[in-house]
């Protein structure tokens, strides 16, 4: 049997979470340890321009964080940002292009967010705004990158992005971004990032929803049931090698 979609049907469960009033809850990741990497510049102005436009923000710091291996789940850093992650509604992810693509100072913070979270995955129906920064001619690998990771962990990566050349050309010596286009092209993301935000929290349960996902859900329920009655009847499972 198919799942129930139509237009009614859709828009009475929309309808049914109205919008908050609370700010926006946003979480930054750059992708370098130098203090003043031009990473972190833009992750600081962005953090700015999103406090600007009322949203709640927090900036992870990658430093210290332990290189992925799976078991060191509990180090504090770690522990930090999978709680800010699961907080956040919204991410901004921002990283050097070094040798074509993203750093791993980036990717190490991303293999330490869990796919699987308490049988839910942790990043589902978030939104995500990508930016990249290169020290010579503009390039879109990284942001391409940036997007295969946020389709892969099911988080609703918005249409625009930036990309940010020449950087060292592109930020004064209190480390501000310069104006220009480049400038212009981030606070249009954020402007994105925020509204589209603001039009799925709430919502993102029932858009994330799976007809395979309940399928299974139901098969399985299904099955207890039945282990249930069989238990309660006291009658004896029949053997597999009868």
């Amino acid at each position: 049997m198919l799942p129930n979609h139509t237009p009614g049907q859709i828009r009475n469960r929309l309808q049914a979470s109205p919008p908050s009033g609370e700010p926006t809850k946003i979480l930054v990741l750059y992708g370098s340890l130098r203090p003043s990497s031009y990473s972190r510049l833009l992750a600081n102005q962005v953090v700015e321009i999103l406090h600007h436009f009322g949203a709640n923000v927090r900036l992870f710091d990658p430093a210290d964080l332990p290189l992925y291996d799976g078991a060191n789940q509990e180090h504090p850093k770690v522990q930090q940002l999978r709680e800010w992650s699961a907080w956040s509604q919204g991410q901004v992810w921002i990283s050097p292009e070094i040798h074509g693509n993203i750093s791993a100072v980036f990717k190490n913070q991303i293999d330490w967010i869990p796919l699987d979270q308490s049988a839910s995955r942790a990043t589902q129906g978030k939104t995500l705004a990508v930016m990249q920064i290169s020290g010579g001619s503009q390039s879109f690998n990284t942001v391409n990158s940036l997007r295969v990771l946020g389709r892969w962990m099911r988080m609703f990566t918005i249409p625009n992005q930036s990309s940010i050349a020449k950087a060292w050309q592109e930020f004064d010596k209190q480390g501000r971004l310069r104006d220009s286009s480049f400038r212009d092209r981030v606070i249009d993301v954020l402007e994105e990032l925020v509204k589209t935000t603001m039009l799925l929290r709430g919502q993102d349960g029932y858009l994330t929803e799976r007809y395979s996902e309940n399928k299974l859900e139901e098969q399985a329920s299904n099955m207890t049931q039945i282990q249930n009655l069989v238990a309660a009847s006291g009658v004896a499972e029949p053997c597999c090698d009868c």
